[in-house]
């Protein structure tokens, strides 16, 4: 029972979704056919390591942050889940960085959980999904306050629209040294997809990132934090080379593409994310 808050807002936050708010919006164009991506540099110069040696890496704490302002009087119980106020994210910076947390990036993760290789002491990971504006114009000057990279999964639909980033400020944040990773078209389930969703919600956007930031493309983010193993082979052949879900188990085979992370609710107080840090990674 000593873990069951943690686990109670992740089940109304998956069955809330983050979509950005309806409109006429005309889908990408389609190709016939699936483009296969080259592999990375990081990619070929770190030999993968069997499954049963990820798994067996101590797991690095990593948030996910969604919207970060001000509560409303319109804004639902449900809602909040998802809305950090500003305090409490500034509080939550300067605590991560007063107890001598430093962040890293999905590279680093991804050389220490194939290799080993020594991270910095007490690392963490801070991810950014759904392209929310609040997270450029709010959470940015904390983190460089605190000399901080967060890793920043891009919803393509919302690009330019009120209330999201547009793609300069997306292309600053790949400039300042954060990453850029991708979470679809329009943040569509994968487990609902057919041939040509591939291309529409995964090919496409990740192609169009990499025009924004002149930079490759590795890492992607689940929608609603949720995959299936059929999702994995895809995103391999599209040249992602590691995936975030939100707090199930790990795949067994392909860890690499599951690799777990925590939503912190907006009713969260720091020493409530201090022991969900500490609880939900082994």
């Amino acid at each position: 029972m000593k873990n069951l808050f943690l686990v109670l807002p992740l089940f109304s936050i998956v069955a809330y979704g983050c979509l950005p708010s309806p409109g006429k919006i005309s889908p990408p164009p389609q190709s016939d056919s699936t483009n296969k991506t080259a592999k990375s540099e990081i990619h070929k110069k770190i030999p993968v390591a069997s499954a049963a040696t990820i798994l067996s890496r101590k797991e690095v704490p990593i948030l996910c942050y969604h919207q970060i302002r001000d509560w409303k009087s319109t804004d639902s119980k449900r809602a909040k889940d998802y809305i950090v106020p500003v305090s409490n994210f500034k509080e939550q910076m300067k605590w991560l960085a007063d107890s001598g947390y430093h962040t890293i990036s999905p590279d680093q993760l991804y050389e220490y959980l194939n290799t080993g290789k020594e991270l910095p002491a007490k690392p963490v990971m801070l991810t950014f999904d759904d392209t929310d504006e609040d997270q450029y114009t709010i959470a940015l000057p904390e983190l460089n306050k605190y000399g901080f990279k967060g890793v920043f999964f891009i919803m393509t639909v919302s690009l330019g629209r009120p209330r999201y980033m547009d793609r300069e400020q997306v292309k600053q944040l790949s400039d300042q040294g954060h990453t850029i990773g991708s979470h679809t078209w329009d943040h569509h389930d994968v487990n609902h997809y057919t041939d040509n969703d591939w291309i529409r919600q995964i090919e496409k956007p990740t192609k169009d990132l990499e025009q924004i930031t002149g930079k490759k493309i590795e890492y992607f983010a689940y929608p609603f934090g949720l995959w299936n193993p059929q999702a994995i082979p895809q995103l391999k052949d599209r040249g992602f080379i590691a995936a975030f879900q939100l707090s199930a188990k790990r795949d067994q085979q392909d860890p690499l593409y599951t690799i777990r992370r925590i939503i912190v609710p907006g009713s969260w107080s720091t020493s409530t994310m201090f022991r969900a840090m500490h609880n939900s990674f082994h």
